[in-house]
């Protein structure tokens, strides 16, 4: 069954069974610091406008409306890991023998949480970096702008984990003529380089969930890394872009997110897969999990 879980994701993530999610996908704030909203804004011709567009004529930006909440959230912790920690061990313990994590960040944060996930997967378990690159947004000038995203992916088993090549999407050839019409026509299957442009803001995929990524990310891990039937898990729900991905492709999801117009949004986006809302289960008295100290204790 689809689900989307409106609560605490610690608490969900407790109240599900061991080896319940054959892949888990997360993108969780990513503590930069700043406020996370998206606006609508109306450009009006006005003479005068602040600014300057097509033959001469000067316009005014409106803002329309603002999203996930009208004044969006604080991306800010003053002990992101150990926000992040508890939920993590929980994401190891909910994933199967099989099963993969992909745990999305940016470089303000990868280096801390890399060394965290290493302690709760183990390091034997860490299998790739992927790079989301793109080029779009403003280009600062006092350093290299910032144009990509770190996806880290962590198996539970070093060596047993679902990895289905041949599923994945194919991209072009960066010099075509040097391997042959028939290559060329092909395409190769994705490093671990990922150039995949943002989601529009004026296109159809746009939900209005300030930080939505594109579905094409998601559907390249989905059909590669779970197979038809699998259960799809996202506790950082967001725009429900997993749920999309995971339902499209013939899997079942769960999202989890505590937002009341992240829940919104997922409802309409994923309304034609018949998921279930549910609320937050009421919380489970259990014994505190600590991250697994060795290799062995985990296993």
């Amino acid at each position: 069954m689809n689900r989307i879980v409106h609560g605490d994701n610690l608490s969900v993530l407790q109240s599900m069974a061991a080896s319940s999610a054959d892949l888990i996908y997360v993108d969780p704030p990513f503590n930069t610091g700043k406020r996370q909203a998206r606006r609508q804004m109306k450009t009006i011709r006005d003479e005068a406008g602040d600014r300057v567009g097509f033959g001469g004529h000067r316009y005014r930006t409106e803002v329309l409306q603002q999203q996930n909440g009208g004044s969006g959230y604080h991306d800010a912790f003053d002990d992101f890991l150990g926000f992040l920690r508890p939920r993590l061990v929980e994401a190891h313990r909910i994933l199967s023998p099989t099963g993969s994590l992909f745990f999305h960040i940016d470089y303000r944060e990868v280096h801390y949480c890399k060394i965290m996930l290493d302690e709760i997967f183990g390091r034997d378990c860490f299998q790739n970096e992927i790079i989301w690159a793109y080029d779009y947004g403003a280009r600062a000038t006092k350093r290299w702008p910032a144009k990509h995203d770190n996806i880290l992916w962590y198996t539970r088993d070093p060596k047993r984990f679902t990895f289905n090549l041949n599923a994945s999407d194919r991209i072009p050839y960066m010099a075509p003529g040097l391997v042959g019409a028939t290559k060329a026509a092909r395409g190769k299957t994705p490093t671990d380089v990922w150039w995949h442009t943002i989601v529009s803001p004026t296109g159809k995929e746009k939900t209005g969930y300030a930080t939505q990524k594109p579905i094409g990310i998601l559907e390249r891990i989905v059909r590669v890394h779970s197979n038809p039937g699998e259960t799809v898990l996202d506790f950082f729900a967001g725009s429900g872009t997993t749920g999309a991905a995971a339902a499209k492709h013939g899997r079942t999801f769960v999202m989890v997110d505590e937002s009341v117009s992240a829940i919104a949004v997922m409802q309409k986006r994923l309304a034609p897969y018949s998921p279930s809302k549910e609320k937050q289960p009421a919380p489970r008295r259990r014994k505190a999990t600590t991250a697994p100290a060795s290799r062995q204790s985990r296993r």
